[in-house]
């Protein structure tokens, strides 16, 4: 990857390389735009390599800065990509030295950033964070439920456009992804009765999450893509449906909980084939509305539900893709407000 020309193409302030060998910290801190206020940054930790952290750091910034101005908040985007140091984390003491850490080399970045949980991260780690840094949000939120209520009222308000109707009484709906938010998001679609299949890389998870809820069906990972669904609601961890793979999909919405699913290329070739896309940015921002304004969770998320009714009826209106009209949406509140300078 030649950094330099994918900040450019995609429009980065910065890219930050985090390091603290007694704690083990490796991490990314990417900074896509501060141009309607200090970044706000999902802070992630799994294992992973190098490179996967830094194009994810890289699409998880830039997917901040568009939820940030859909949602009318006053942040830019940032993302803080955490490896998973090679001794782990479950002794308490090594995850409260990894987020003290973090929190402390990021402290000179406070007027810039601002840190939040993101997947493998919950309010105790902010709790850490908070202790080295003021730059930091959602100690005291759960997130994760959050996001998934606003994504479960997201994709009714994109069902009465893809579907013909918001209900979700036997609506076909594929989880690729039974985390916290995927769980919680099977959890208020089977209360309604939709039937629900799910898939996750750790198949136990899925079997067991079937078992609670009554009449769902186990797919794995690598055929969920194949089902016939009428939505396709993906969880995981980003880029989860491949541009190659397109052409497999039998669904007629893609609607999730997941940050940056598809790629610009996905985007388009999902719009070829005739998929309304929802994208993440629109649908998944009630967990970073919470967080940034204190709002409790049927708040945030009736927010999500107005944001992502707004797309869909210009969409209608206007015979574009809602990708495209989210996108266009949040890039003019950006330019507008960008426009009246710094305070």
């Amino acid at each position: 990857m030649l950094i330099f020309d994918e900040m450019q193409s995609r429009g980065h302030e910065a890219v930050t390389l985090i390091q603290h060998a007694p704690s083990g910290l490796h991490a990314v801190l990417a900074v896509h735009s501060t141009v309607l206020g200090p970044a706000i940054a999902g802070v992630r930790l799994f294992e992973q390599d190098e490179t996967i952290a830094l194009k994810g750091a890289l699409a998880l910034s830039e997917s901040l800065t568009l939820k940030a101005a859909l949602a009318g908040l006053n942040y830019g985007g940032g993302a803080c990509v955490v490896m998973m140091p090679e001794s782990g984390v479950d002794d308490p003491h090594a995850r409260e030295a990894l987020f003290r850490a973090l929190g402390r080399q990021v402290r000179p970045l406070e007027s810039r950033v601002v840190l939040t949980e993101d997947i493998g991260v919950g309010p105790s780690d902010i709790g850490f964070l908070a202790q080295e840094t003021p730059g930091t949000l959602g100690m005291h939120t759960d997130t994760s439920a959050i996001t998934a209520y606003g994504v479960y009222r997201g994709i009714k308000a994109s069902a009465r456009y893809a579907l013909g109707s918001e209900s979700m009484r036997g609506v076909r709906v594929a989880i690729l992804g039974v985390g916290a938010v995927g769980r919680a998001l099977a959890g208020h679609l089977h209360r309604e009765g939709a039937k629900l299949t799910l898939a996750d890389v750790r198949p136990e998870r899925a079997q067991a999450l079937a078992e609670e809820l009554d009449g769902s069906a186990v797919v794995p990972c690598s055929e969920i893509l194949d089902l016939p669904c009428d939505v396709l609601a993906p969880c995981g961890y980003g880029h989860s449906i491949k541009s190659a793979d397109v052409p497999r999909l039998q669904c007629r919405l893609i609607a999730g909980g997941e940050h940056h699913p598809l790629t610009r290329n996905g985007e388009a070739a999902v719009k070829e084939a005739g998929i309304i896309y929802i994208p993440d940015y629109a649908i998944n921002a009630a967990g970073l509305i919470a967080a940034a304004t204190g709002a409790d969770a049927p708040q945030a998320a009736e927010q999500v539900y107005t944001t992502v009714s707004r797309i869909v009826a210009a969409a209608e209106t206007y015979m574009k893709a809602p990708h495209v009209v989210a996108r266009r949406m949040a890039e003019r509140r950006i330019d507008l407000i960008g426009s009246l300078g710094r305070a």
